[in-house]
């Protein structure tokens, strides 16, 4: 399944780190660049995202100090030594392994996730991709269940994501056999306690 992340370390509180990575397009500009590139210097990030060096730099020093990023490496460029920034991201955790995390690892996790997601969202919808996608699929509510109730659409997700490994390694043997240029889809699944708990409208659940 996966492991703990690598936690960053940074100044800002957990609530505070996610709102401020997504709180400004050039750094939700800065972390979506990241999640393709893997990790990338302040000079090929300013080509990415079109943006003068210096204004790169000032956001990468900010989202260090959240620890929304953190220096996979650095190099020495003639005289200069040059850092290699990358997103802090967690691999896939089961129940057990989330749960046998300690309580602020946990938060770390939520944290990290929470701010790829809203950085890929907002990016697409900035672009024009997002709205523009024939086949999109947007959807929230919040649902009212038993322990029983929650395990089961936690189980139900489990399978689904699944499901969307298997789909992308089929497409990945079709494009190789027609030639087709595939394409990135951003895949999400959320469920959790909500802050509070309310009766839904009748009209609403009349309309499911």
């Amino acid at each position: 399944m996966g492991t703990s992340i690598e936690k960053a370390e940074g100044s800002r509180g957990f609530q505070e780190a996610v709102s401020y990575a997504v709180g400004h397009r050039i750094r939700v500009e800065i972390i979506s660049a990241l999640h393709d590139l893997g990790s990338a210097s302040a000079t090929e990030l300013s080509r990415v995202v079109h943006q003068p060096l210096s204004t790169v730099t000032h956001h990468l020093t900010e989202l260090l100090k959240s620890g929304s990023l953190r220096i996979e490496r650095t190099e020495k460029v003639k005289s200069v030594h040059q850092h290699f920034y990358m997103v802090v991201n967690p691999l896939f955790l089961s129940d057990e392994e989330m749960q046998a995390l300690p309580d602020e690892e946990r938060q770390e996790v939520c944290r990290v996730i929470l701010q790829s997601l809203t950085a890929e969202a907002l990016a697409s919808f900035w672009s024009g991709d997002l709205p523009n996608d024939p086949r999109l699929f947007l959807c929230w509510n919040w649902f009212n269940v038993d322990a029983k109730g929650r395990a089961d659409i936690a189980d139900e997700q489990v399978r689904f994501w699944r499901r969307v490994r298997e789909i992308e390694e089929e497409a990945t043997d079709r494009c190789a056999e027609s030639g087709e240029e595939p394409f990135s889809l951003v895949v999400a699944g959320l469920s959790y306690p909500r802050w509070r708990t309310a009766e839904r409208p009748e009209n609403e659940r009349e309309s499911w």
